[in-house]
C-alpha cells in the first residue's frame, strides 16, 4: 500500500504539474486560487479543509500567491478572508483550462469511468484513516 499509493501520487504530481505549466503553478496553488476566485473571502480554513491541507500549508501556498500578486488577505476581525486580486480573476479562463487539460490527461489514460471510480475510492479511504 504504501509504496503504491506513493508512485501513484508521484506519476500523478507528473501528470499535473504538465497541465498547470501554462499558468506558471503549481497545482497546490492553481487549486487554491481558484477557490479564492470562486469564492471570495474565503477562509483559510476552508481551502485547508477542501484540500485536505494543513492549514500551515494553506498559509505558504498564500503568501506565495501574494507574492505573486493573485491574493489579498484580509483580517476583518478575527477571521481572515482571502480575495483573488483583478490579476487573479483575469487568469480564471486558463485556470479551467489547465484543470479540464488535466482531467482529460488521467482520463485518456485511465479512462472516465475508471478515473471516476479511482477518485471515489480514493476520497472513501482517506475519509476512512482521518477518523
Amino acid at each position: 500500500m504504501y509504496f503504491s499509493s506513493g508512485a501513484l501520487a508521484r506519476r500523478i504530481e507528473k501528470l499535473a504539474c504538465r497541465a498547470w505549466q501554462p499558468v506558471g503553478l503549481s497545482p497546490s496553488h492553481a487549486y487554491l486560487l481558484m477557490m479564492a476566485i470562486d469564492e471570495p473571502g474565503i477562509q483559510p480554513s476552508d481551502l485547508s479543509e477542501e484540500l485536505l491541507l494543513t492549514p500551515s500549508t494553506v498559509t505558504r501556498l498564500m503568501e506565495k500567491l501574494e507574492e505573486k500578486k493573485l491574493v489579498l488577505r484580509s483580517n476583518e476581525g478575527k477571521m481572515t478572508k482571502v480575495y483573488p486580486t483583478p490579476k487573479a480573476r483575469a487568469l480564471r479562463p486558463q485556470l479551467l483550462e489547465c484543470a479540464k487539460d488535466f482531467y482529460e490527461s488521467y482520463s485518456i489514460i485511465l479512462g472516465k469511468e475508471e478515473s471516476a471510480r479511482l477518485v471515489q475510492a480514493i476520497n472513501k479511504v482517506t475519509d476512512r484513516l482521518r477518523s
